[in-house]
């Protein structure tokens, strides 16, 4: 993936984790950008509620993603911070995303996110992330 599509998959994570928040329990806001391969970027937010069916933003990105008809994915940036911090993290998947995405994504999906503080930007593959993902037997 080249620079300037990471820099701006990351700048679309920002902006709807800066726009949209709905972590009124954490207090940590969640923004992922997801590139389809026709180029189309989808995004997604963390939404928290009282019980346990909070969602992640990755996968509010590709329940997006995947009602529009997209079927084919490149790469998902994801940023989080504290509502009240200056700078986003580096904020990677939890586990139950990182398998979701496995089933949709494949291992070769690029994840892509930022710590602003050190200027820094980190791309692994999902396998990197998942390296044992549950398969269909």
């Amino acid at each position: 993936m080249d620079t300037k599509t990471s820099e701006n998959l990351l700048e679309q994570a920002k902006a709807a984790a800066k726009t949209n928040t709905c972590c009124s329990y954490s207090n940590f806001t969640v923004g992922a950008a997801l590139l389809d391969s026709n180029g189309k970027v989808h995004v997604g937010i963390n939404i928290e509620n009282h019980g346990i069916q909070s969602i992640c933003a990755e996968r509010t990105a590709f329940v997006g993603a995947l009602t529009t008809g997209a079927k084919s994915f490149r790469a998902i940036a994801v940023v989080g911070k504290k509502l009240d911090a200056k700078c986003f993290s580096r904020t990677l998947p939890c586990g139950y995303c990182r398998q979701f995405m496995s089933e949709y994504a494949g291992p070769d999906l690029e994840v892509i996110t930022q710590d602003e503080a050190d200027n820094k930007i980190y791309t692994n593959k999902l396998s990197e992330l998942l390296p044992n993902a549950f398969l269909d037997f």
